[in-house]
């Protein structure tokens, strides 16, 4: 179907509103996504007429929620290609996903192992396998990142060896919009035998997601970055991994039999969804993917590169203007600072004029602070960002810093 800004902007009920007296330019997608009308309906029709607990219920709301809530996970599994429906396991988001599997990870990890991490991680993909080497003394060490923000893979070749249990990489970056080679990756971590998760966080919304083409042992993602609600995330699990590593949470639906004195475990996934799952939001993130599909991914991609292209280039005549993230491939998101112009001062006035960016670390302190920065101001674009939203964008940076200046 042609692609139709307009047409989508109408679907998003919360891009019609002013802030502060200005039209609502809302440029902080990377942090969140708003929502389309059909995800929202989605939400309140489940609670409207749905609710009921899911799995082992015989009346009929609970049948009714246990077959909606399974079919999303097959259709959530086919979006990304699983090779199937049981390797999707429904967290609350990304963060969680990541903590599970480091949780569950525990014993694979000894004493003078090592974990891979690259430097422009978010912390959510950092700090649980930190902790981790720190309860194994195990070494934490990290893949460099250039000054245009692309990894260093030879580093990445010599590092790998018997000792490294994982390699832990994002697919595309919240602060510098680099787009990694994930497939390249994997296939270097399996040559020497290591696992490979991927956090997909910033990539599901702008890029063609394929677990069996990427080769991931594990792929970890967000519903709220993606159009649907906050709150429900996924992490896909390769059986041949999730079958032998142990449960993260104990309680209801993760078992198969108890007594007092023992317990077995539930088979995929339910093994790893201990308590009443976020019925409604998975429903939601079932409902999301639908749109993103129905939309395009190759064509949401085409529109938001044009738009990354389009701002980069004006702010590039703002005198003092220095872009984060230069990387060949890299989509969506525009880092910037302005010299002489403090970050958050930059945020707030063009939040008056009512473009809401984000300012500071991004969850990235380390990433931003090797490259000597304070922080930086990130303008993130979606598939209901126009064109003129560009130009209203760019036009109040210049304001703005002429104000400040």
């Amino acid at each position: 179907m042609p692609f139709s800004v307009e047409k989508i902007r109408a679907d998003f009920p919360v891009l019609n509103q002013k802030v502060h007296g200005k039209p609502l330019v809302y440029l902080d997608n990377a942090a969140t996504t708003q929502k389309p009308v059909q995800v929202i309906n989605r939400l309140s029709d489940y609670y409207r007429n749905e609710n009921s607990n899911v799995h082992r219920g015989v009346h009929l709301l609970s049948q009714k929620a246990t077959e909606d809530y399974e079919q999303a996970r097959t259709a959530i599994a086919n979006y990304i290609n699983a090779a199937e429906s049981k390797e999707i396991i429904f967290t609350r988001g990304t963060t969680e996903s990541v903590n599970l599997l480091a949780t569950v990870l525990e014993e694979w990890v000894q004493p003078g192992d090592v974990i891979l991490v690259s430097a422009m991680e978010h912390h959510s993909n950092l700090v649980p396998w930190q902790q981790l080497c720190r309860r194994r003394s195990a070494e934490l060490k990290i893949i460099p990142v250039d000054s245009k923000g692309i990894l260093d893979l030879e580093f990445l070749k010599k590092s790998l060896n018997p000792q490294v249990k994982l390699v832990a990489v994002n697919h595309i970056s919240n602060v510098l919009g680099t787009i990694n080679p994930v497939k390249e990756i994997v296939g270097l971590a399996h040559d020497a035998g290591v696992p490979v998760l991927i956090d997909g966080a910033q990539a599901l919304a702008h890029t063609k997601v394929d677990v069996q083409e990427i080769g991931a042992d594990f792929y970890a993602f967000s519903g709220h970055k993606v159009y649907a609600p906050m709150g429900i995330g996924v992490l896909y699990g390769r059986q041949t991994w999730m079958r032998r590593l142990p449960p993260y949470q104990y309680g209801g639906e993760m078992i198969d039999r108890v007594s007092f004195d023992e317990v077995t475990f539930n088979e995929l996934p339910y093994k790893y969804e201990a308590g009443t799952p976020n019925v409604g939001g998975v429903l939601a993130l079932e409902t999301a993917l639908q749109y993103v599909q129905k939309l395009g991914i190759e064509q949401i991609r085409k529109h938001e590169d044009l738009l990354l292209e389009k701002a980069t280039n004006q702010l590039l005549q703002v005198e003092g203007m220095k872009i984060i993230g230069k990387a060949p491939d890299k989509t969506a998101v525009l880092s910037f600072l302005v010299d002489g112009v403090h970050p958050y001062d930059l945020g707030t006035l063009l939040d008056q004029m009512g473009v809401a960016v984000r300012t500071g670390y991004h969850c990235a302190e380390p990433l931003i602070k090797q490259m000597g920065l304070s922080g930086t101001v990130r303008a993130s674009f979606a598939l209901y960002n126009s064109e003129e939203e560009v130009d209203v964008f760019t036009d109040a940076v210049k304001k703005a810093v002429n104000m400040l200046r």
